[in-house]
């Protein structure tokens, strides 16, 4: 690549999506890139939602995986894997991730979320920043087609309070109202590229957007936008949405027109999507056109690897994600264009 100064990324989202294009970007040299992860912080389920209802500080799963996957592995691989260490014994710690409770206590020591998550960035080494998108305390809540109302993000995610997982999310908000931080705006309206996704699309990258001002920036930066559209449907958030109708929500809550589209197009193993079938979950359908209002990046961007999660998580979890290396490189070559 030609040196023509470090680029700037801002990745925007949440859990695993989000730390699988950060693991992939922090493997490039730093004085070529500089990362800054912003994180959702409207978790409210597992152990990052039992933390937050005993402690009340903001919850911290997703900027734990942040962290973790902006490590330098290198040096700190133990410290890495301590990070995203789960137990799955014991009467109260079943369940918890070891990093969730660090940052617990760092914050209770510190007296502050965001000293506390600047400080274990140094202690993991890691490439780039990670800012939560909030400091204030809100709940997502989703208005569907139907009328219903549904609080609470791990309620959205798992579609415990409504039966009908057809029903669309018309409306997602906060309650209550919260603002970005001077942080996350400069961030934003600074950098050169900014990536939506992967990620739940209603429960991972909108949350980020409906913080007073995120959308704001988003519209004022010069940066490109690219949003990685999901390898899979969702039930109870995106059922038979194809890669346009992600789209023209991204559009809908940034009023923003993404500059890039990246689209998987290897097809999925027939194992993996046997068992999403039966979840009524289906390969997202690539319906995108050449119009001029962006550009698609159509490739091999899946890690055909299906995923084994920890037996003391019991938050359902992706089965088959995006290939944090893929992607990397797909983003690097935009940078040299």
């Amino acid at each position: 690549m030609e040196q023509k100064g470090k680029k700037k990324i801002v990745t925007i989202g949440g859990g695993t999506g989000t730390s699988m294009t950060l693991s992939g970007l922090k493997k490039y040299p730093q004085n070529l890139i500089d990362i800054t992860a912003i994180v959702t912080m409207m978790d409210s389920g597992g152990s990052t939602g039992r933390l937050r209802d005993e402690f009340g500080y903001l919850p911290v799963g997703d900027v734990r995986m942040a962290l973790a996957a902006l490590s330098n592995t290198k040096e700190r691989e133990i410290l890495r894997e301590l990070f995203l260490y789960r137990f799955n014994k014991g009467e109260g710690l079943s369940g918890h991730n070891f990093g969730n409770l660090f940052l617990v206590a760092l914050t209770d020591i510190l007296g502050s979320e965001e000293e506390a998550i600047e400080y274990a960035g140094k202690i993991l080494n890691i490439s780039g920043k990670v800012l939560p998108v909030t400091v204030g305390k809100a709940d997502l809540v989703a208005g569907y087609e139907n009328g219903e109302i549904t609080y609470g993000e791990t309620n959205i995610d798992e579609v415990s309070s409504f039966s009908d997982g057809k029903q669309r999310i018309k409306k997602l908000f906060l309650e209550p109202e919260v603002q970005t931080t001077d942080k996350v705006r400069q961030a934003i309206e600074e950098t050169d590229f900014v990536i939506l996704g992967p990620g739940d699309l209603y429960t991972s990258i909108i949350p980020n957007i409906i913080v007073g001002g995120v959308a704001e920036s988003l519209k004022n930066t010069k940066g490109k936008i690219i949003y990685i559209v999901n390898l899979m449907t969702k039930w109870g958030q995106t059922y038979g949405f194809t890669a346009k109708d992600h789209i023209d929500e991204i559009i809908k809550y940034t009023d923003r027109v993404p500059d890039y589209i990246f689209m998987n197009n290897t097809p999925l193993p027939l194992e993996i999507l046997e068992i999403y079938a039966n979840d009524n979950e289906i390969p997202v359908e690539d319906n995108l056109q050449e119009t001029g209002d962006y550009n698609i990046v159509r490739g091999d961007f899946v890690n055909s690897m299906m995923v084994e999660k920890s037996s003391s998580d019991k938050l359902k979890r992706s089965l088959i994600r995006h290939d944090s290396d893929k992607l990397a490189k797909a983003i690097m070559n935009l940078l040299e264009e």
